[in-house]
């Protein structure tokens, strides 16, 4: 049930028949025509912009128009009233029966209440985390983790068929680097003494690494040249460090569908196919590039490189795929795995990266709109710095790590579900404050405990009831009479409640899984502001002496507490039964 949805569908059905009846000219597009929250909710419960986007190609006045729709509109039952306002605006009011049959269908759906089928079945790749396997995932790879899990959950219930999928960056030179530094902790567990020069991997999460090698070799690598044992070690290196960070993952309640690795491409033909394709569409060319902006001629050496014609799918700036020296660039096996997936049948592709790749978005989706001739569109998602706050003060080492604070760091001090929603309460591309003491504080400035303690709310209310011997099981609330769910408090929780479907649809479309957390956080004051009231006003209480009047409010309290925990599901937070 989406209602905004089925008002939507009585104005276009509306419309439809003034023109049957020749009040408007045929032929017109209704597609730009939204129904939606008015800005101001004493305007009334829903606003059309109908006669405003009619107007023009209708070559009428939008408020003649918007009269005659109020007009018609009027004669629904559910509709009590339909006013004009300014020069054409229209907004309507729904009868309680309308928000009362939304808390039953809430019960009737359950946390498939809001499923919808905006995707249609069509297949969608959503990459996110793909760091390098070279330690640790830090506080920045976890928001992307959050971000990008929680992007999945919501296109799968919005009707797409999703696949998670990490890149594993195993291709360039950070895993030699990688595996030398695993080689003197190597050294250092058969009782050596070792330095780390500058650009190595320090951290003490290596040692176990360097300590398993011996188990694993012996003493077989000692004194041996590099070249002995470097592609060894740094595949038992690798290895190590995603099974690191699959468990780091794990901890955040985080499960891939695929791991691509980048050394697949090597070697196997797969880059070279992807540049042959662009080829044969004329997009490879041999030349010069222009000096980069800011570049003094004299610091600029000009060479032929081979270049793909970027620009011709809207990019800056044309891109070198080989170097001077034959060897490909790091766009190149790029475009070669984003090839993989265009040819895997993906109908749409999303990449979740870090802030600092925001030069990589035009070129990387040029590369997508040349290799799927405009087919496959691409969407990238970059997500901002996050500044950690313990005590007042920023946060920034960890000893395990050498360098940076880990994910497993924030999830060891503040649970998963925590560190998931907080995640979540700004734009993926907004700077986001994390302080240690506010996220755990008990208050409704905390938007964590804000909504887990209405959850957990509606649970201590079906206790109760069951201490007073009032029946709540699901069948019985389905049965009760919604119509006594009459008073303004309640009517503002259950119109709340119609937004959800609507509030998916919107998420998935601009695909912000964060609007799902500011929903709950919303919802969540609605039930608070109820419950509140009730503290005055006692037949606003959700137990009343009769048990039938108190069944057919907690049927309210009922269906609020399954949407807060299917938006919660989607987040990939667990929803709190009692707050400790």
């Amino acid at each position: 049930m989406n209602l905004f949805a089925d008002i939507r569908s009585l104005v276009l059905s509306t419309l439809d028949t003034l023109v049957a009846d020749g009040f408007l000219p045929e032929g017109l597009s209704f597609d730009a025509i939204t129904v939606e929250p008015p800005r101001d909710a004493a305007h009334g419960d829903m606003a059309t912009n109908a006669a405003m986007v009619l107007a023009k190609p209708a070559r009428m006045k939008p408020r003649d128009i918007a009269e005659k729709l109020a007009e018609k509109l009027a004669e629904d039952p559910r509709i009590t009233a339909a006013d004009v306002a300014g020069p054409g605006f229209l907004n309507l009011r729904l009868s309680a029966a309308v928000w009362q049959g939304v808390v039953g269908a809430v019960l009737g759906q359950g946390t498939d209440f809001g499923r919808g089928d905006l995707g249609q079945g069509k297949r969608v790749n959503v990459e996110y985390v793909s760091a390098n396997p070279t330690g640790p995932l830090h506080v920045g790879h976890t928001r992307g983790a959050v971000f990008g899990d929680a992007l999945a959950s919501l296109l799968d219930f919005a009707g797409f068929d999703v696949t998670r999928e990490y890149y594993i960056n195993d291709g360039g030179a950070q895993v030699d680097v990688l595996a030398r530094s695993v080689y003197l902790r190597y050294l250092e567990a058969h009782g050596q003494e070792v330095a780390f020069p500058e650009g190595t991997y320090p951290g003490d999460y290596l040692i176990d690494v360097g300590a398993a090698l011996k188990d694993k070799v012996g003493d077989a690598y000692i004194d041996a040249d590099e070249a002995v044992w470097l592609e060894e070690v740094r595949n038992f290196a690798t290895d190590e460090m995603m099974k690191l960070i699959r468990d780091d993952l794990a901890s955040l309640g985080v499960e891939m569908d695929v791991f691509y690795s980048e050394k697949s491409l090597y070697g196997t033909g797969r880059i070279e196919s992807a540049i042959d394709d662009l080829k044969a569409k004329g997009l490879i060319y041999e030349g010069v590039l222009e000096p980069p902006k800011g570049k003094k001629p004299e610091d600029w050496e000009p060479r032929e490189q081979t270049l793909f014609k970027s620009t011709a799918h809207g990019d800056d700036v044309d891109r070198p795929v080989m170097k001077s020296d034959g060897g490909w660039t790091y766009f190149a096996p790029d475009i070669a795995y984003h090839y993989d997936k265009v040819q895997r049948g993906f109908d749409m592709l999303i990449d979740v990266f870090g802030a600092d790749h925001g030069g990589y978005v035009k070129r990387m989706k040029a590369a997508v709109s040349a290799l799927s001739e405009g087919a496959v569109p691409l969407d990238i998602k970059l997500t901002q710095l996050v500044k950690l706050f313990k005590n007042g003060k920023e946060f920034k080492m960890s000893k395990r790590a050498g360098t940076f604070v880990t994910l497993r760091d924030v999830v060891d001090q503040v649970g998963p579900d925590v560190t998931r929603f907080v995640m979540l309460t700004r734009k993926n591309d907004a700077m986001l404050d994390f302080d240690f003491a506010k996220v755990l504080e008990q208050s409704r400035e905390n938007p964590v405990f804000y909504v887990q303690y209405a959850h957990a709310r509606v649970h201590s209310v079906l206790r109760k009831a069951a201490e007073a011997g009032v029946d709540t099981d699901m069948e019985t609330l389905q049965r009760a009479d919604l119509s006594q769910l009459d008073h303004e408090a309640e009517l503002k929780l259950a119109q709340k409640l119609a937004e959800w479907p609507r509030m998916v649809e919107t998420a998935a479309r601009s695909n912000e899984p964060h609007r799902i957390a500011f929903y709950l956080y919303e919802l969540a004051g609605d039930f608070h502001g109820l419950w509140n009231r009730g503290n005055d006003v006692p037949e606003l209480r959700f137990l009343q002496d009769d048990a039938a009047l108190s069944q057919s409010k907690i049927a309210l309290a009922q269906a609020a507490a399954i949407v807060i925990a299917s938006g919660l599901g989607i987040l990939g937070v667990k929803p709190a039964e009692e707050m400790r």
